[in-house]
């Protein structure tokens, strides 16, 4: 009798599993969708403004479920694939063509492999040729497009290493490359089979060490030597016309950076040093930063940068000692670094927070003082000596400043150009305008006392792309050219000679795919079209877009971009059901927060994650609603996050509805990431919505204790706001349906796969109404075709059965 029993609870408990889990095939979604979906589009078009020419970059347009099941590594927060040692989710191309400017006819690249799988391009300085990598059986290879003749040929049958970056760098002769050989100089071990040799220990001597929820750290000694075996490379010179091949250095080592003198006198590596980390990826290990000449010899060790496990708290954070060390553009071999005045740790009063420093060869001794900066210094646009602009930012305020100063003379206070809110998009200056100089490098570009610069020009009614005149001498602007944008969105793609007057624009419309145009701002002459790309998204010509404003019930600015389903009578107002697809962000004052973003022009560009195929399925869809979080002053956005999010969620439907379009009761929402956190706080903590979908989300926020999003405390100094903001925490409480999907190798941080796996656990202990879905082998985004046309086939049923269409 208790055999019966026993075998009577199995039964009943395996019945259960069979409820619980469906073990489904890839599904392809309706043929709407399916056909939006598998659109082709456009190849990359890759300018060579000193040719007058373009290389297309033909790939497909998603990959397959077997290219993701290739052999993968991860090791030090990097995905590699073993074999060909690049990354394991590389793009590849896998074909080329050539196209005059003006000409409608792209001639094919002769010589190419047979299926073949290219990446890693890099021009020479004349732009006669690029190189490129080819992926075959037994690693990367490189290869070499004549641009003239439209006619490609491998350079030489050797191993190259992409594992921490493009393995190919040109010299100003045209004629020699700086390449990263594979050595093959060890064999990987197998990790899954290999015999531990003793316990794995991690120690700390009482320092805090507040570090992220970073993802594919080391693990072990045996993670240790393979990440040694895959990083390592030779570095040697090729010559592209003979194939000659020379050592550079010696000895072999793990080259995170190689960086060319103006000059090309001198070479700057970064090499990555023991001991690693099993808490922190591998741009945090030690690293040597060394300056060698053309002849592999030292000249100067510039840093001996230690493991960097221990950071002070706050955003704003960085590593004492040099920093951002960088060749100075309008120098043949200057060097210029940053070190952080307050030791990296935002918490200290300091009146300047970083100072920027040149050393001349031959790189000895202590740096020039160029400049300090009120904040965390982030770039330097070099004129010549005497003009040069830096660029700093502060998180926590979001103010950034841009200062004018003399290289060659050290004032205290440098000249503060702007001084501003970074969020503030509508007063935004534009960037200044950089060119190359006879080394190849880029510089700013002078009018006598004048700058050129330019900008997007967004404005509340969409953006106004401009080219302005800086003067040096008064601070102020003019603006020379100027983009109205009434019944198209058109920008400024590339300068091309901005002293002439030669740019390259892109001009779309909802209905027209982005193709580009060259023409002079100083001239009348008409301007010729470059590229002719046919709108691959015929079937959703008839869907209706539009930018709409609206206001929350505090007063916050709001505005969404609203879509109609093609042949959708106004007059009628038929109620429909509605998706709406958003993301949050954290501002510090309502009135950036309350801006518009983009223009109502831009193509209606639908990507594999987009809500716009459900405005070809009937849906009324309300993307990319403007989901702010303020904390002005000394309140923190998260100390009212939930209250925030659901009067964003309020107005827009509040908003719509008042237009008489929709079916209130039938109002759906959705997001990715931190799109996906909010849409389970959504349907938790309200009742807007009938139904959700939740891509690649984070629940509970005490799995990502030392800070998240843009959240810096930790959960120990806010326990209130982690529990609050968590839907895990809540699980009890929601109210609605929630389609969970989630990469199942995500390697977001933050975002690991179990945050949806442990939540749906959660939801289905408390009976809510849920569905998880775990794609194999996907990432953060999701990129093979058979993975995506299942998600949207997902998201279509739960929509259908939800929403009613």
């Amino acid at each position: 009798m208790k055999k019966l029993v026993f075998l009577t609870l199995v039964t009943l408990f395996q019945f259960n599993l069979i409820l619980a889990q469906e073990n489904t095939k890839y599904q392809k979604p309706s043929k709407e969708i399916m056909d939006l979906a598998l659109a082709p589009t456009p190849p990359y078009p890759y300018f060579l403004k000193k040719k007058n020419k373009i290389v297309f970059l033909h790939r497909k347009k998603y990959k397959s479920i077997l290219d993701l099941s290739q052999k993968e590594i991860r090791l030090a927060g990097l995905r590699l694939n073993p074999d060909l040692k690049v990354s394991s989710r590389q793009t590849f191309y896998h074909n080329l063509t050539i196209q005059k400017l003006g000409s409608k006819e792209a001639i094919q690249v002769k010589g190419l492999p047979e299926n073949a799988r290219i990446s890693k391009f890099s021009l020479s300085p004349d732009q006669n040729y690029m190189t490129f990598l080819v992926a075959e059986e037994d690693g990367l290879k490189p290869w070499i497009l004549d641009v003239e003749k439209a006619e490609a040929r491998k350079l030489k049958d050797i191993k190259l290493n992409a594992a921490l970056g493009s393995p190919i760098r040109w010299f100003n002769d045209n004629e020699t490359v700086l390449i990263q050989i594979d050595p093959q100089e060890s064999k990987l071990i197998d990790t899954d089979n290999a015999v531990p040799t003793g316990p794995i220990i991690s120690s700390n001597d009482g320092s805090k060490a507040r570090n992220r929820t970073y993802q594919d750290l080391l693990k072990n000694k045996n993670d240790e030597a393979n990440f040694i075996t895959l990083s390592t490379s030779k570095l040697s010179y090729l010559n592209v016309k003979t194939g000659e091949i020379k050592p550079f250095l010696s000895k072999s080592g793990m080259y995170s950076r190689v960086n060319i003198s103006p000059d090309n006198q001198y070479i700057l590596v970064d090499e990555i040093k023991k001991p690693f980390s099993y808490l922190v990826p591998y741009y945090r290990f030690p690293t040597t930063v060394k300056v060698y000449d053309r002849n592999g010899k030292e000249v100067s060790l510039i840093l001996d940068k230690p493991l960097t496990e221990v950071m002070p708290k706050g955003r704003m954070s960085t590593r004492k000692g040099k920093r951002r060390i960088n060749w100075r553009s309008d120098k043949e071999a200057s060097l210029s670094y940053v070190i952080a005045l307050d030791e990296g740790d935002p918490n200290k009063e300091v009146e300047y927070r970083d100072a920027l420093y040149q050393i001349d060869a031959p790189f000895k001794g202590e740096g020039k003082l160029l400049l300090k900066t009120l904040n965390r210094m982030y770039s330097v646009q070099w004129g010549n000596n005497e003009t040069a602009i830096a660029h700093d930012y502060w998180w926590n305020n979001r103010n950034t400043k841009s200062y004018l100063f003399n290289p060659s003379k050290y004032t205290e206070k440098a000249r503060v150009l702007f001084d501003r809110n970074y969020q503030d998009a509508y007063s935004d200056p534009g960037s200044f305008i950089e060119e190359e100089n006879d080394n190849n490098r880029d510089v700013l570009v002078f009018n006598g006392d004048q700058l050129y610069m330019e900008g997007d020009g967004q404005t509340k009614d969409g953006k106004r792309p401009f080219i302005s005149l800086f003067s040096l001498k008064t601070g102020k602007s003019k603006k020379i050219y100027v983009i109205e944008n009434k019944n198209e969105y058109k920008r400024i793609s590339r300068i091309i000679d901005i002293k002439s007057g030669s740019i390259l624009t892109s001009v779309e419309t909802p209905s027209q795919y982005p193709n580009y145009y060259l023409e002079n701002i100083k001239s009348k002459k008409k301007t010729t079209q470059v590229t002719f790309n046919e709108n691959p998204f015929k079937a959703f010509e008839g869907v209706s877009k539009e930018l709409v404003k609206y206001k929350r019930k505090d007063g916050v600015e709001l505005s969404a971009t609203l879509y109609l389903p093609a042949g959708y009578d106004k007059t009628k107002k038929e109620k429909l059901p509605m998706l709406m697809w958003a993301y949050p962000r954290e501002f510090k004052d309502k009135s950036s927060a309350g801006q518009v973003s983009g223009d109502p022009n831009e193509f209606n560009y639908i990507w594999y994650g987009s809500p716009l195929f459900w405005a070809a399925k009937g849906y009324v869809v309300l993307d990319d609603a403007a989901f702010p979080i303020v904390g002005e002053g000394e309140e923190e956005p998260n100390d009212s996050f939930i209250e925030q999010l659901v009067a964003n969620a309020e107005a827009g439907i509040d908003f719509v509805d008042s237009l008489g379009y929709i079916d209130r009761t039938k109002v759906a929402v959705g997001g990715h990431s931190y799109g996906a956190f909010m849409t389970a706080n959504l349907l938790t903590h309200s009742d807007l919505f009938a139904a959700g979908i939740a891509r690649s989300g984070a629940y509970n926020r005490t799995l990502t204790p030392f800070g998240f999003q843009s959240e810096e405390r930790s959960y120990w100094e806010a326990p209130e706001i982690y529990n609050t903001m968590s839907p895990f925490m809540h699980a009890d409480k929601m109210k609605h349906p929630l389609l969970l999907i989630h990469g199942k190798a995500d390697n977001n941080s933050g975002t690991y796969p179990m945050q949806s796996e442990r939540y749906f656990n959660a939801l289905k202990g408390h009976g809510a109404t849920a569905r998880l879905v775990m794609l194999p082998l996907e990432s953060h985004g999701y990129s093979a075709e058979e993975s995506i046309l299942h998600m949207l086939w997902e998201q279509e049923e739960w929509l259908k059965k939800y929403c009613g269409k």
